[in-house]
């Protein structure tokens, strides 16, 4: 990878226009020095009479998750970790992005609260989407043990909603 060069920039000035107009370089290569010094991006000067701008261009790797280095402190092996809300076969998920609503409007009862039993094919809450109010009924029979989101909480497709065991 090769370095990158900083720019310096004045309000419309080249280099051979800042070297007439008095523009002391030297402070535009200490700036491009703490800039590298710094790891910033961009460093910008206004005096009133100058605007001085200089900036460089940072290429960014990115490493995947699976590269970056392990915690040193591990888990002991006993304890288990507790299963993500998504994997649990009892979650509800949503079909589409769009609003959550637990009741039918404002004010009205909720369709479920917890340990609320319902039946496959119960609604369970309203998803908006495209200003279309979609009832979300439960996947199968149980009991509600836990509901995940908030009346009015915006969802995403897949997002786990409530666990129905």
């Amino acid at each position: 990878m090769a370095p990158t060069r900083p720019k310096a920039q004045t309000q419309g000035s080249t280099a051979s226009e800042m070297s007439k107009a008095g523009v002391d370089q030297d402070l535009i290569r200490q700036l491009a020095a703490l800039l590298k010094e710094t790891d910033l991006s961009e460093i910008e000067i206004d005096t009133g009479s100058l605007k001085l701008r200089v900036a460089r261009q940072v290429n960014q790797v990115s490493v995947p998750v699976a590269m970056q280095a392990a915690p040193v402190a591990a888990a002991p092996a006993a304890v288990a970790a507790p299963v993500s809300d998504a994997a649990n076969p009892g979650a509800l998920t949503s079909p589409m992005v769009g609003t959550t609503y637990l009741a039918a409007e404002p004010g009205a009862a909720p369709f479920v609260t917890l340990g609320t039993k319902v039946s496959a094919g119960q609604t369970v809450l309203i998803i908006e989407a495209m200003k279309t109010m979609n009832h979300i009924p439960a996947h199968r029979a149980g009991t509600v043990t836990k509901i995940l989101v908030e009346d009015g909480q915006p969802v995403e497709f897949g997002e786990p909603l409530v666990i129905i065991e």
